[in-house]
């Protein structure tokens, strides 16, 4: 408060208004005194303004967070993404940036004087000063590694630009990723060699990247160290030397079987059952089971369940949705014998 002038006068104004204040306390009190009243109603009264006013003369400033777009902006990315961000916005402004012809002005004096304006010092320089611009997560991060590696992104420039820009400055001048199934601090290949790591059905934990543990993730539908096997659930519809194709069992198959069908679930899940000729057919259990719905409620069978609903309103018990479908006619409902129904 003392160094910001505009708090410290309100600061000052607000210590004479309180002082004001306890001054006619204060006073008020000797009146009363005067008046000789009760000395504990005076005590009690003392306090209670004293309170009272204190509160008054205190003022609670909440600091506010970061938004929501701020703390995004601020984020921070693993070392081989940012640097990978970093390089995908100067991709993006080699785009922004591509030309097919000059219509005068400094590219073509760049053009005349120093050769292409494709590796030309105005473009380069057209790039750098909207790198980040786009990046939307963990922009602060993007900009202060452009200022960090200026002078790199510089080299890669002039130097021909013959690498990608990941692959130069990722991998090899700042060693923070590796290539595409590669990973770990090494470069190591990932499980199931770099040409098709995870036998083509899996990602490798850190791939591209200097972590990780190289550990295959199967796709849905392998198992296996190498993800070169079908899971729990799945069959082998196609194999051969080189390829494997897993397909989902039959949807009523409760754990493996031997290929597409009912008839090749080594068991069946709930609501279906074993058939000798047709392997897992559905359970009707509207009509196996005669409590299968409660209350003034009707069966509908499905594959695998069933469900209940409520009959209409007429009725009291149904075999179905509809007045004319009533077991019984509700209360103030008769039947009429000529629409088969029940009515109000």
């Amino acid at each position: 408060l003392i160094t910001d002038p505009a708090c410290h006068h309100q600061h000052i104004v607000m210590d004479a208004v309180h002082l004001q204040q306890i001054t006619c306390v204060t006073l008020y009190l000797l009146f009363l005194v005067m008046m000789q009243p009760s000395l504990i109603f005076v005590m009690l009264l003392a306090t209670l303004l004293t309170e009272g006013l204190a509160g008054t003369a205190t003022t609670t400033i909440t600091p506010k967070g970061p938004s929501k777009e701020e703390s995004k902006k601020s984020a921070k990315l693993p070392p081989c993404a940012a640097c990978r961000m970093l390089t995908d916005t100067f991709k993006k402004g080699l785009e922004r940036t591509s030309r097919s012809k000059f219509e005068g002005g400094d590219a073509a004096w760049e053009e005349k004087k120093m050769g292409s304006y494709k590796t030309s010092e105005v473009r380069l320089v057209e790039i750098q000063e909207n790198l980040c611009s786009e990046v939307d997560r963990a922009q602060k991060q993007c900009q202060g590694l452009a200022e960090d590696h200026e002078r790199l992104l510089e080299e890669w420039w002039h130097e021909g630009q013959a690498e990608s820009l990941h692959d130069w400055l990722c991998i090899g001048k700042l060693a923070v990723c590796c290539q595409a199934h590669y990973y770990g601090p090494d470069c190591v290949p990932c499980t199931g060699g770099a040409e098709k790591p995870c036998a083509g059905h899996g990602k490798c934990k850190g791939d591209g990247t200097r972590k990780g543990n190289g550990e295959c993730q199967c796709d849905d539908g392998y198992n296996s160290t190498l993800c070169d096997s079908c899971a729990t659930g799945y069959y082998e519809s196609y194999r051969d030397a080189t390829k494997l194709l897993c397909s989902k069992c039959y949807r009523a198959c409760n754990g493996p079987c031997s290929g597409a069908g009912p008839k090749t679930c080594a068991a069946c899940k709930d609501g279906w059952r074993m058939d000798t000729e047709f392997g897992c057919v559905d359970v009707d259990e509207c009509h196996a089971m005669a409590d299968a719905c409660t209350g003034n409620q009707f069966c509908i069978n499905s594959d695998g369940s069933f469900s209940c609903l409520r009959c209409d309103k007429s009725c009291d018990g149904c075999d179905g949705d509809g007045p004319d479908m009533c077991d019984n006619c509700a209360n103030s409902f008769t039947y009429d014998q000529d629409k088969g129904m029940c009515i109000d």
